[in-house]
């Protein structure tokens, strides 16, 4: 992996292009990786490369009367995107940000005479523009921000005993908190509940918040929730129960992280001893990256991707660790609740269900009997549904043909029953 340095201090997008012309004639075999602000970008005939090995979307940007292909990701993914491209053969070039010495000096120059920069300002944001997602400054926010500088320059123009009364009120309502959108069970305040538009991806849009002044990962939005939220028929607390749902619930005790938790095994009690997240190092790795649970339970040591509402849940103590190991892991431990979201749906008698052992492969098979609307095919089951079934009896056998077979049964059910036609009889 080849490392070059650029400089890109908020320098206009054509000129980037311009130093991506530079490097790739110095690397004319490597994917150029630009860092740029908070993310990293890569562009023409790379990111239609890169794209494909890193599941991104590529999306065109105008540069002039050129269509520029670009892709991008945030800097802080870059150990997750780089193994990538390396383990698919590509030789990758990271070009970081490297600050102009002309636009240093100029500012240094700026700042001896003590003159406000309008050009700095200007460069920030076409930085910023360039990040995924970006959420649009307020106007009240910018106001905020220019106040400070404002105020500087009316001190060095005119005494501090000739600032009107009028101003100091302004300053005083504008750093006043804003009041919060709604008030959780356990007490947080949700404040700048919003949707802002995507930068790269103009259909795109996310909504966020923040919660006792903590900015939360915006999430994309739904079409239709977009579209009324800008009707107003949804609100801020609506969209805060779906996009964030673990936030609004109530925590456990802290206490219950810090001791062993006891769940209800198949013969007693079981001990959680160990519960914790972590993030899968090893590359060879197909979950390379993704956050994993791990659980040790008595002689069991165990570990498992969990979905992203378990994943926040553990994050926002919504849900204890015996829990979580329950929900988790509840099948590899044969826990008797386990097996009971399995219900039989209805029009599928009890005791329709079938467990066979094949001879051929001595594996053993479930498959569901319906009666007038036919028998299903035969699943595979694993040995711990066989162990659940035959040695601690916490799982039955239609449990385990709603498990394997839920959809077919289900079509199956909503199909109308064939009626044999009567044959006529020739006299």
């Amino acid at each position: 992996m080849a490392e070059s340095k650029i400089n890109s201090r908020a320098g206009s997008l054509p000129s980037m292009m311009k130093q991506f012309e530079e490097m790739k004639k110095k690397h004319p075999d490597a994917v150029l990786l630009f860092r740029v602000g908070d993310f990293y970008e890569s562009y023409k005939q790379d990111a239609e490369k890169a794209s494909k090995i890193l599941d991104l979307n590529v999306v065109n940007r105008k540069v002039g009367k050129e269509d520029v292909k670009t892709i991008g990701f945030p800097h802080h993914a870059l150990d997750t995107y780089l193994p990538k491209l390396v383990r698919a053969g590509s030789r990758v070039a990271i070009c970081e940000q490297l600050e102009d010495p002309k636009i240093r000096k100029k500012t240094e120059r700026k700042e001896s005479v003590k003159s406000t920069s309008k050009t700095s300002v200007k460069d920030e944001k076409k930085d910023e523009s360039l990040k995924e997602p970006k959420m649009p400054r307020k106007k009240k926010e910018e106001a905020v921000m220019e106040a400070p500088v404002k105020e500087k320059e009316k001190t060095v123009k005119a005494a501090p005993t000739e600032q009107k009364p009028e101003q100091k009120s302004e300053a005083k309502q504008e750093r006043k908190p804003r009041e919060p959108q709604m008030v959780t069970v356990n007490g947080d305040k949700v404040t700048h509940g919003h949707a802002f538009q995507s930068t790269l991806n103009k259909e795109d849009w996310f909504f966020t918040a923040k919660i006792n002044g903590e900015q939360l990962k915006p999430q994309k939005m739904d079409p239709a929730d977009l579209a009324a939220f800008k009707k107003k028929e949804i609100t801020v607390p609506q969209l805060m129960e779906k996009y964030y749902p673990t936030k609004l619930q109530e925590k456990v005790p802290e206490v219950a992280f810090k001791t062993p938790n006891v769940i209800v095994g198949p013969n007693g009690n079981l001990t959680v001893d160990k519960f914790n997240v972590y993030k899968e190092k090893d590359v060879e790795r197909a979950d390379f990256g993704k956050y994993k649970f791990y659980a040790k339970v008595g002689d069991q040591q165990m570990s498992v991707i969990p979905s992203k509402q378990d994943l926040n849940a553990y994050f926002d103590r919504t849900r204890t660790p015996g829990q979580l190991v329950e929900k988790n892991f509840g099948e590899r431990l044969h826990l008797k609740s386990a097996y009971e979201k399995y219900q039989n749906p209805p029009g599928m008698e009890p005791g329709s269900g079938r467990v066979t052992k094949d001879r051929n492969d001595g594996k053993w098979y479930v498959s569901a009997d319906l009666g007038e609307k036919g028998r299903t095919s035969k699943k595979e089951i694993s040995f711990d549904d066989g162990y659940s079934l035959f040695k601690a009896k916490t799982a039955t056998r239609d449990q385990l043909a709603v498990k394997h077979l839920g959809t077919e049964i289900q079509e199956k059910l909503s199909m109308p029953v064939k009626q044999e036609k009567s044959r006529s009889m020739k006299m």
